[in-house]
């Protein structure tokens, strides 16, 4: 049974830098994608960066040259490292799984099968 569970969220001050991980287990796919979603109060779910298993990656326009997203085949995990955050960054972050590659935009959200449960990510200005 596939599960994704993130970790790694916490508070930080406006500039500062997190880390997420994103530990997928249970599945032998060989194509995959695993994305990178956040909640922002009183807000929609929104798709922050996704990576596949090439390697290629695609972010959203509100996180390039802040956020990068990379992996660990060794040990099943995605990171999203999250650098100069602002308070506008605060928000429940989710982590999703597909046995696919990603779509072209990060904001397609219906093609995942598995999700995380959140991790909360607070700045505050």
């Amino acid at each position: 049974q596939v599960q994704v569970v993130e970790s790694g969220g916490g508070s930080v001050q406006a500039g500062g830098s997190l880390r997420l991980s994103c530990a997928v287990s249970g599945f032998t796919w060989s194509t995959y994608c695993v994305g990178w979603f956040r909640q922002r109060p009183g807000k929609e779910r929104e798709g922050v960066a996704t990576i596949d298993s090439d390697g290629s990656t695609s972010y959203a326009d509100s996180v390039k040259g802040r956020f990068t997203i990379s992996k660990d085949n060794a040990k099943n995990t995605v990171f999203l490292q999250m650098d100069s955050l602002k308070a506008e960054d605060t928000g429940v972050y989710y982590c999703a799984a597909d046995y696919s590659y990603c779509a072209l935009s990060v904001r397609t959200q219906s093609q995942y099968n598995f999700w995380g449960q959140g991790t909360q990510v607070t700045v505050s200005s």
